[in-house]
């Protein structure tokens, strides 16, 4: 399955080739591929030259497995069996959100305060699985890792949330939650301090306690209101942190790659989702459609398959005469022979009974080579049919794949889009892997080839290589003129 020529192919390697191209996040609603692809990126990257982390959320242990490591964890490990001949390095780790939570109190807490912070209950149910937590915790560590300066591609595989937009939304729901008026309350005392700051406390809480009471519990409350106390001095560092790696994601050095299958509700997350990046100004590299469906015998149409099916099957006049034109058997007699060139209405019946004839001869005398010929047709006949019947529900997963896809390119124009074909199974090692980055990479070279024909390389043969000068000449990735 080719791309239509009306869209611009995605081409990934400028982009992970780019030494200003310092983050590329993958996202998109659930289930598409997001983390095959940004591992897939991440090997592409690593062999050809980059020092890569990929960071994910996904839990999924097939992953791991993929690049075999035994278990990842909230420390990048070193992917082994990489090609590291042109210098790169693939190292990978999986967010631990309650992990990086505690490395935050830790970083910015004496220890006095960060032990009460921890051992506080209503910390510990927070930084395990408080709604936004985990988006939030994926924000904090990307800005970590861009801190530490340590790698030259780090490949970030989005949540997977219910919305695709959850991501983009940590930080501004973070800064809601702490502008609260709830929070407010519970941090006037830690601001007013000392007694006065208890006494403020005594006084407001005296007024809440009865409703609070009833709503949470009273030492659910007590556990909130130490919580605020103690990371009163947190609050701020939070927030700045979070729009600091907001704006990152806004920086020319990072692309956004949007992950979808061509199915309506993915493609309708996707086009949501590069409106929104849009209207956040945020880069936008293309489209990477996965599990694309194909098909070598496309001009045969679904129709055209279904009707040759029922022809076979049915012992329509149209079947007879098919099998009368063949020359092999007449359908009157039942006879094996050959039509004469003087008459071609006429068969000449061949003897099969003889071993001179050529004919295989039957096992038993009661079975005739007439019988076992009008079988062995009807089988075929029956074969033929099942898989043109196959063919037909394939060629309308294509069409309805097709419109989806047109429909996203029609609302998009601008968006370049590389399509990934459908595979028989899951990518479980390296090699799949790789198999994916280089489809990847190879959708400009395709189109241009279909329209110029092979292109010649640096070197003088032909192939797909891009030249240096090319790459000096134009390094920045191509972005959406829509972010």
């Amino acid at each position: 399955m080719t791309l239509d020529q009306a869209v611009e192919p995605l081409d990934i390697d400028p982009i992970l080739d780019n030494p200003r191209t310092r983050i590329v996040v993958c996202c998109g609603s659930g289930g598409v591929g997001k983390t095959t692809t940004a591992a897939a990126l991440g090997v592409r990257a690593a062999e050809r030259g980059r020092k890569v982390v990929v960071l994910t959320i996904d839990p999924a242990r097939r992953l791991a497995q993929s690049m075999g490591i035994d278990e990842l964890d909230n420390v990048p490990r070193r992917v082994p069996g990489i090609d590291g001949s042109a210098g790169g390095e693939l190292h990978a780790m999986m967010l631990d959100m309650k992990r990086t939570f505690d490395e935050i109190v830790e970083a910015h807490a004496d220890k006095e305060r960060a032990r009460a912070i921890l051992e506080n209950p209503f910390y510990q149910s927070l930084s395990a699985g408080f709604a936004g937590t985990q988006e939030y915790m994926a924000m904090e560590k990307l800005g970590q890792l861009r801190a530490r300066d340590e790698w030259d591609l780090i490949v970030v595989d989005t949540p997977p949330s219910r919305s695709a937009l959850d991501f983009l939304d940590a930080p501004v729901r973070l800064g809601s939650f702490l502008d609260g008026k709830f929070i407010k309350v519970l941090m006037a005392p830690a601001k007013i301090g000392g007694r006065a700051g208890m006494k403020f406390l005594g006084v407001g809480m005296s007024v809440m306690s009865g409703p609070l009471n009833k709503l949470m519990g009273a030492q659910l409350l007590r556990d909130v209101q130490t919580f605020v106390a103690a990371m009163d001095t947190m609050f701020g560092g939070f927030r700045t942190r979070a729009d600091a790696t907001y704006r990152l994601l806004q920086a020319p050095g990072t692309a956004f790659l949007v992950v979808a299958a061509p199915e309506r509700d993915a493609l309708r997350e996707a086009t949501y989702f590069v409106e929104r990046l849009a209207a956040e100004r945020m880069p936008l590299a293309g489209l990477v459609l996965n599990r694309v469906h194909g098909s070598g015998a496309a001009r045969l149409t679904a129709e055209r398959a279904l009707a040759a099916a029922e022809a076979l099957t049915s012992g329509t006049s149209e079947y007879t005469e098919n099998l009368d034109g063949s020359g092999i058997v007449d359908r009157g007699s039942g006879q094996a022979g050959s039509r004469t060139a003087d008459d071609p209405g006429i068969v000449t019946p061949t003897d099969t009974s003889s071993p001179e004839s050529g004919f295989p001869q039957p096992a038993s005398s009661g079975a005739t080579t007439s019988d076992a010929t009008a079988e062995s047709a009807e089988t075929s006949a029956r074969l033929a049919a099942g898989l043109l019947r196959l063919h037909a529900e394939r060629m309308r997963v294509l069409a309805r794949e097709q419109r989806t896809r047109d429909r996203f390119t029609a609302l998009h124009p601008e968006v370049p889009v590389a399509e990934v074909a459908a595979l028989p199974g899951d990518v479980h090692d390296l090699a799949g892997l790789r198999a994916i980055g280089v489809r990847l990479a190879v959708q400009a070279d395709d189109l241009a080839e279909e329209t110029h024909g092979p292109t010649e390389g640096h070197d003088g043969t032909e192939g797909h290589g891009r030249t240096e000068e090319a790459d000096a000449t134009n390094p920045e990735p191509r972005m959406s003129p829509s972010a």
